[in-house]
């Protein structure tokens, strides 16, 4: 083997082993700890942490517009999980439990300035379950609520009601306040929200509360008790030329603020830096030849290490490109998340002759999915000589050669139709990432 890919095999980036060992995890319950219960000796106390399962200990937020349920839900879950069960007005109470039986807040936070206090404040959560129903079903709600005067439980004729009789006797009316402060209440919800799905993004599920009580706690207790764990997202795009790979890996990076990392734009980038290895690049580009894998993976190496990838994350398209160049990436940076852009070669072939490059910025266009932004950027796009159709078939036919050997180094890796709309091949992405 080339000695340059021999002197690439080192130990595992960190962000590999934080994921082997579930090092954010852990470091978020102690960190979360620690901020709770303040104590005397963080040492020692940390050691008695580490002994003890805390990765296991419920860390949820049960979010919703009121009259949505979240006390039912919230109430019965602590029960179940044998955690603490706080509201905004047990908030300020002792908290010594929080560490050793979890916790599940109710209602907090309620705006997106809130979430980042709470996470400021070490209270970050494992799962958020956000409840959502119409306006009209919650105004229903608000007025036909029943309270326990003993439990404090909330109850409803037509959407959840006690089973016992002598608890259905002693139910008093809820507190009623006007339609316009119900309105008022579930308006500045709705303001908040958006912030707080994105606060959350990661850990969150939204639940249809418009259904049987029973149906939306079951729902919610099967997302609670799946394992969550904090992965540094190593994405790898795969598929023909054409099947949109640029374009998807852009609005990931966006939305999700990874690094995308395309392979054929990186080498141009390191030819054009002046270096000793750009050079060495730069000498096969002049002569249209393929950059040895050596090379690639040198630069690859390199980038994929770097701070921001390690931290945030990234999305790799154009590379591999066969078995070998697979094995090597295994390597070196394996990715966590591998997805197959499916799409006929007649279809790529139509989608590549409409593409086209600026010179100027380097950055591609397409007539359809990626127009140019003016008509000076327009006037000098320029078409690339291996996006002919005789270049295309020859690529593609290469790419279906080695198709099915990728597919062997992932073999759990997700299949998209990418003969989509591209808003419905990111929908497809984006659910299957945020499922994990």
């Amino acid at each position: 083997m080339d000695e340059t890919v021999k002197h690439l095999r080192a130990p595992p980036p960190t962000s590999i082993y934080a994921d082997q060992h579930n090092i954010s995890n852990l470091v978020q319950t102690m960190l979360s700890s620690l901020v709770v219960d303040q104590p005397e000796d963080p040492i020692t106390y940390l050691i008695r942490l580490l002994q003890r399962t805390t990765v296991d200990i419920p860390r949820v937020l049960v979010l919703g517009p009121p009259a949505v349920g979240k006390l039912s839900v919230a109430k019965k879950l602590s029960a179940e999980l044998r955690a603490v069960h706080v509201t905004t007005n047990s908030l300020l109470e002792d908290q010594s439990e929080w560490s050793t039986q979890g916790w599940v807040l109710e209602g907090i936070p309620q705006t997106s300035l809130q979430a980042l206090s709470l996470q400021q404040a070490g209270v970050i959560p494992e799962h958020v379950v956000l409840l959502e129903a119409p306006d009209d079903v919650l105004l229903e709600r608000s007025r036909g609520k029943m309270v326990d005067p003993l439990t404090g439980d909330v109850y409803h004729r037509t959407f959840v009601w006690p089973i016992a009789g002598l608890v259905a006797q002693r139910l008093e009316e809820g507190r009623s306040i006007s339609q316009e402060q119900r309105q008022a209440e579930l308006q500045r919800h709705r303001c908040e929200v958006t912030g707080l799905k994105a606060a959350y993004q990661h850990v969150l599920k939204v639940v249809n509360a418009d259904q049987p009580h029973a149906d939306v706690y079951q729902q919610v207790l099967a997302f609670v008790r799946t394992r969550r764990r904090s992965r540094t997202p190593r994405i790898l795009l795969l598929g023909p030329p054409g099947s949109g790979k640029s374009h998807q890996a852009r609005l990931l990076s966006q939305k999700y603020k990874m690094v995308d990392v395309c392979c054929g734009q990186l080498l141009r980038s390191v030819a054009a830096d002046g270096s000793a290895v750009g050079e060495e690049i730069q000498s096969y580009l002049d002569v249209g030849r393929p950059v040895p894998d050596s090379l690639v993976l040198q630069v690859l190496e390199e980038r994929l290490s770097r701070v921001d990838c390690s931290c945030r994350g990234w999305i790799l398209h154009g590379f591999p490109c066969d078995l070998q160049q697979a094995k090597s990436l295994q390597e070196i940076h394996p990715p966590n998340r591998v997805f197959f852009l499916e799409l006929t070669d007649e279809v790529c072939v139509e989608r590549i002759s409409l593409r086209a490059t600026d010179p100027v910025s380097g950055q591609r266009f397409h007539a359809v999915t990626r127009p140019a932004p003016s008509s000076e950027v327009q006037n000098r796009l320029k078409t690339r000589p291996e996006d002919n159709t005789n270049s295309v078939t020859h690529t593609l036919s290469q790419h279906r050669t080695h198709t099915a050997a990728l597919q062997c180094v992932y073999p759990h890796a997700g299949r998209i139709d990418a003969d989509q709309d591209p808003h419905s091949v990111f929908e497809s992405l984006e659910s299957r990432l945020t499922a994990d």
